[in-house]
């Protein structure tokens, strides 16, 4: 079972992809700020990432950074996925390294389609 790790300072949005994960078949860990998820990777690494972008202190293209700048995280996926849809945006994180930029809402067959096909599983 591939291991999502979702970062989202709102606790709904947390939730409700979680949930929309959970039942696509995926194992959820879930984080409301960079820093907190940083800490969580000290112990665990999971198979794809799911960013806002819109997040106090660092946001998601920062923490896409981040990601992508360890040794031990640069190879796994990221996927922004937020409300702020502006080129600006979309460009910053593509260009951070995110794999795709998706906008919110999302319906739970378009999520959880994506990120099968980030991680290369068969339907």
């Amino acid at each position: 079972m591939a291991k999502i790790f979702v970062v989202d300072d709102e606790i709904g949005a947390l939730t409700l992809i979680g949930i929309m994960l959970e039942r696509g078949g995926f194992e959820v860990m879930k984080a409301q700020h960079a820093n907190e998820a940083l800490e969580m990777l000290e112990n665990e690494k999971p198979d794809l990432f799911i960013l806002d972008v819109m997040m106090p202190d660092v946001n998601g293209i920062e923490l896409c950074k981040l990601i992508k700048e360890r040794d031990d995280t640069k190879e796994i996926p990221v996927l922004i996925l937020s409300a702020r849809g502006d080129s600006k945006s979309v460009i910053q994180g593509i260009e951070a390294g995110a794999a795709d930029y998706l906008l919110k809402p999302i319906f739970h067959n378009n999520l959880v389609e994506k990120v099968r096909s980030v991680l290369g599983i068969k339907t």
